[in-house]
């Protein structure tokens, strides 16, 4: 019996939220004694990325080579992982909680006959049957969901646990798989994606900016502050919307959610559409010269000044440690 993890990647490459997933299975099976720990990476990649996915925790990788899987299509992918999990012997899939996560767990769940619990933030209570924490109302609470199935896939949010880095390269095998038309009757014509050097639904760090910026001509302070960190930027809804910043930047629960380990917020009041983006944050700094910002509430730091004169202090000192 095995665990299987369904990777996903962008233009080759792991994303971090599938080896976070891969070391959420490594500790469930350190947990339940569920047996090996099984990735599935489906298209292109190269070899250094399948073998590195052992540092997180997986003691295989089954890669099933066809370069028309490099692209998401949701009823291939489906049907691949569905016939890696029966020739495996797997019980339980792991991914991660994403776009493409979503749509191919929810398919999965009546192909394999499996319970699906989304939004997963720790390991599953299976002290008394099998009861997993989720997140609900965009991470102001949580939810405890029962599966009495026998097959079970749990879609894991983003920073839930830590990610395993000191695991031993993994064994990679090539697998074969079944495909026939109808798996690509829906096909993926063009790709529009988000400029930048680091793209805002993967980053780590965010730095976000709002109306306290004042105009479009003071943000490269903020931009001199991202690439310093390596973080992506972003902004309030009100920026985006009167032009300041373009609307793929925008931040919030009509606009893009983000979870890195650090979002800085510059100048940015706090409402509650905006804080809905964010509070799954794992550490939030405020900087607003306003001592009484709602955004300081929710921030783990704050610093009550003139981001004018702060950022680029910041931005200095941040240059000499890094």
């Amino acid at each position: 019996m095995s665990i299987l993890i369904y990777i996903e990647q962008s233009e080759g490459k792991v994303k971090k939220t599938s080896l976070e997933a891969v070391s959420f299975a490594n500790a469930l099976a350190a947990k339940t004694g569920e047996g090996e720990v099984v990735a599935l990476a489906l298209g292109t990649f190269s070899e250094a990325e399948l073998v590195g996915i052992g540092t997180a925790g997986a003691a295989k990788v089954l890669h099933v080579t066809d370069p028309r899987l490099s692209e998401g299509v949701i009823q291939a992918h489906s049907s691949a992982v569905a016939q890696a999990f029966k020739k495996v012997g797997a019980k339980t899939l792991i991914l991660a909680k994403s776009s493409l996560g979503d749509a191919v767990a929810a398919r999965l769940s009546i192909k394999l006959g499996a319970g699906l619990v989304s939004n997963v933030v720790e390991l599953p209570n299976t002290s008394s049957g099998y009861l997993v924490k989720r997140s609900i109302f965009t991470g102001k609470a949580f939810a405890e969901a029962s599966i009495s199935t026998e097959n079970k896939i749990l879609a894991v949010k983003k920073n839930a646990i830590d990610l395993k880095t000191d695991g031993a390269p993994a064994i990679v095998e090539t697998f074969e798989v079944s495909l026939d038309a109808s798996d690509f009757a829906s096909k993926i014509l063009s790709t529009e994606r988000a400029t930048g050097e680091v793209l805002l639904p993967e980053a780590d760090i965010v730095v976000s900016g709002g109306r306290g910026m004042k105009g479009p001509e003071n943000w490269g302070m903020l931009e001199e502050l991202a690439k310093t960190l390596g973080a992506a930027t972003g902004c309030s809804k009100p920026v985006s919307d009167i032009g300041w910043r373009p609307h793929h930047e925008h931040v919030g629960q009509t606009g893009i959610k983000v979870a890195p380990s650090l979002y800085i917020a510059i100048g940015i009041s706090g409402a509650i559409q905006h804080l809905a983006g964010v509070n799954s944050s794992k550490n939030i700094v405020v900087i607003n010269k306003d001592p009484e910002a709602p955004f300081f509430k929710a921030a783990d730091y704050g610093i009550v000044g003139d981001a004018f004169e702060i950022v680029p202090k910041l931005t200095e000192a941040l240059k000499a440690e890094l």
